[in-house]
């Protein structure tokens, strides 16, 4: 029997008219025992046992974060692992007593799964349940929801993740029947020791677990996410860029003609010489006709006597 929680009770017309009712009871230990032997798969489609991805190895303390995701190509959930893994990295992890591991579980075909760490810069391993038998189980729900507002760790509109949505399941041609159910929604579970000490079940397709929470649950601070440079913003600060270029070319320009306009000193002091110079080209020339006219008349004069 799966976990027991309030969305059980809930029509399928409710996955439109507001926030699924769930709860954040942690499973218990004959829920974790059912669940345990379940395989989810790697990249490869290599089967796992569930237990494997958060049980005590040597019997050394260990802590997992496992994250349920929903299909593989929806923005939203892409957008909280880019912003989860900016502010929770390896090092981070590595640095924390006992350190923190995090898995990453989506309900697609685990051939996706390459795609889906190129678009999210995941660090973390990421697995997949098709069967999605592992949601259920937990408590996990399905709704199209998108709730009352946008949450802390989306960096992108809502429409521009759509769109990048449809553009990712485009270009994975047959793979874009692949990414898993749309309606399933997923969740975060800390294990300790083999136990869920703290879980968070989504109640919308939005409804992650906000990143200072989450922080806070890991043992660091409640800092929330560092901004990360986005496609958007990337063109504003290029189109800001490119018009201060433009514009300080134009007064360069605009300076460069004033100049050439105005004629400098040394420009005016060439223009004199240069008319003194045809002036006296001129008087030279009319001299010399003058004296060609007066000799010719000379010989004229004395031809005559």
């Amino acid at each position: 029997m799966a976990v027991e929680t309030a969305a059980q009770s809930v029509g399928p017309t409710a996955d439109f008219n507001g926030d699924i009712g769930v709860n954040h009871n942690t499973p218990r230990r004959k829920d974790l025992e059912r669940v345990a032997e379940l395989p989810v798969l790697d990249k490869d489609g290599k089967p796992h046992a569930f237990k494997s991805l958060y049980a005590p190895i040597n019997n050394e303390r260990s802590r997992t974060l496992i994250i349920f995701i929903r299909h593989f190509f929806c923005g939203n959930c892409q957008e909280y692992l880019r912003s989860l893994s900016s502010s929770v990295t390896p090092d981070v992890l590595r640095s924390l007593t006992p350190p923190m591991n995090i898995r990453i579980i989506g309900c697609g075909q685990p051939d996706l799964i390459p795609m889906y760490a190129r678009e999210t810069l995941c660090p973390y391993p990421i697995y997949a349940d098709p069967s999605k038998k592992l949601y259920a189980q937990l408590g996990m729900t399905r709704t199209l929801n998108l709730g009352p507002k946008a949450p802390q760790y989306m960096q992108y509109s809502l429409p521009s993740a759509v769109i990048r949505s449809i553009f990712q399941s485009l270009k994975t041609g047959r793979g874009a029947f692949k990414g898993g159910d749309y309606w399933q929604v997923g969740g975060e579970f800390i294990f300790e020791d083999g136990e869920v000490t703290w879980c968070h079940r989504m109640k919308n397709t939005r409804d992650h677990a906000e990143i200072p929470e989450m922080r806070r649950q890991l043992g660091l601070d409640g800092a929330r996410p560092p901004l990360r440079k986005t496609f958007s913003s990337g063109i504003r600060r290029s189109s800001s860029q490119l018009g201060r270029k433009l514009s300080d070319r134009r007064k360069s320009w605009s300076k460069s003609r004033d100049r050439s306009e105005k004629p400098s000193p040394d420009g005016s002091m060439m223009e004199k010489v240069k008319e003194d110079q045809a002036e006296e080209e001129e008087g030279e020339r009319q001299t010399k006709e003058e004296t060609k006219v007066t000799g010719a008349a000379v010989t004229s004069n004395g031809s005559t006597a």
